[in-house]
């Protein structure tokens, strides 16, 4: 079967499209035919070392960290999902862009009849991290004030739109060309990052999301109130950049198999948008993930397995 290989730590030209022995369903997993599977920005890191203190790998290692696709054969114990189920979902781990995944079945969600696997591909982490990390430093209560950063990205905009639909209100920063999406999304407040200091136009936050890395972490500590947490995705040294007296918190994303079914329904019907950014066939994923570490972009890029 086709995999994408990465043999050492590096840029771009470490993975590449190899391959693999098809792996055979164990105990309490499923083996699924991937159909499609989504860009994370979690595979450039990877690639490259950046997390091998959070997350060590054995090399050489398939990566990718989300899909969706059919169960092909079930193995033992499994008793929930059949052959021929439509699924997606997170691996909590790697190995999603290979032909055929085996997984624990306890990670999948059924993929509602309204979304294609392209579409089901895009949501698990996006919508996970975006729910979990919301909630991650406590409850979410109507009126509290929150601070999205990387709104235009696909956490960020499912994030603006939990928060918006708990009550609070959201401030949230992207590119000039995004402002109105993250709008459309339910954001009270768009700020232009190139164009303005988000630190000079909002205070009194209670929840601040960094979802894209650099300066913003020491920034956002300005508009904080005292009581105020802060939740990143990016790098776990936000730990170690969190002053002392204050909430900082290195988020994780865990699956949550009904809560995505919930998410992915919601999605189906309408009630939740979710945006594709582009798609790419299977070859050119080294150049897709290098594109998610090097440039902006909306929403989500999903592999099309079938290209």
């Amino acid at each position: 079967m086709r995999s994408l290989l990465l043999h050492t730590y590096g840029g771009e030209t470490a993975v590449h499209v190899a391959d693999s022995p098809a792996p055979v369903a164990g105990p309490g997993q499923v083996l699924v035919r991937v159909g499609a599977a989504g860009i994370n920005a979690l595979d450039w890191k990877l690639r490259e070392g950046l997390v091998r203190d959070a997350f060590p790998l054995q090399l050489p290692a398939v990566l990718g960290i989300e899909l969706a696709g059919v169960v092909e054969a079930v193995g033992p114990g499994v008793s929930g999902l059949h052959v021929g189920d439509r699924v997606m979902g997170p691996l909590a781990g790697i190995g999603a862009y290979a032909d055929r995944v085996a997984v624990d079945e306890a990670k999948l969600a059924r993929t509602p009849a309204g979304l294609t696997d392209l579409e089901a591909a895009a949501i698990p982490v996006a919508a996970l991290a975006a729910w979990q990390s919301l909630r991650l430093a406590g409850p979410l209560l109507p009126g509290m004030r929150v601070l999205v950063h990387g709104a235009a990205g696909a956490v960020g905009g499912f994030a603006v739109q939990f928060a918006r639909q708990a009550g609070a209100f959201v401030a949230a920063t992207a590119a000039e060309a995004d402002l109105d999406e993250v709008r459309a999304l339910g954001a009270d407040q768009a700020i232009d990052y190139r164009a303005q200091r988000f630190e000079d136009v909002v205070a009194d936050i209670d929840l601040v999301l960094a979802y894209v890395g650099g300066d913003v972490i020491d920034r956002s500590w300005k508009v904080l109130k005292p009581t105020g947490a802060m939740v990143g995705t990016s790098s776990p040294e936000i730990l170690a950049r969190t002053p002392a007296g204050r909430q900082g918190h290195w988020f994780v994303m865990q699956p949550d198999a009904p809560l995505l079914e919930r998410l992915a329904a919601d999605v189906a019907r309408g009630a939740l948008k979710s945006r594709i950014d582009s798609v790419v066939g299977f070859a050119d994923l080294p150049a897709a993930i290098e594109r998610n570490r090097s440039g902006a972009h909306s929403g989500k890029t999903v592999v099309d397995f079938t290209r």
